[in-house]
């Protein structure tokens, strides 16, 4: 059995607005993104976290297509912590 390696987290992660969408597909994901984008332009958030997961990067992929389109981003990265999230930055 081999060493087994301890989670690394942010801890100012937990402190944004998230959404988790594992289990989404690619036609679901933009009603989604877009909903949870609307609903905190409304609430004045400035920073959210969209909890996509490693995988393939099937969601990941589409995410980013999603949000360089957006004109309500500002700037969008992978957490440098866990790149299963990306955070995104809204105007």
């Amino acid at each position: 059995m081999g060493l087994k390696m301890p989670k690394v987290f942010n801890p100012f992660l937990d402190l944004l607005p998230k959404i988790d969408v594992h289990g989404y597909n690619r036609d679901m994901i933009k009603y989604v993104l877009n909903d949870f984008i609307n609903d905190n332009i409304k609430l004045k958030n400035k920073k959210i976290v969209i909890i996509h997961g490693k995988g393939e990067g099937i969601l990941k992929d589409e995410i980013h297509l999603l949000l360089k389109k957006d004109n309500r981003v500002q700037k969008y990265y992978l957490d440098s912590f866990n790149t299963g999230c990306t955070v995104i930055e809204l105007k």
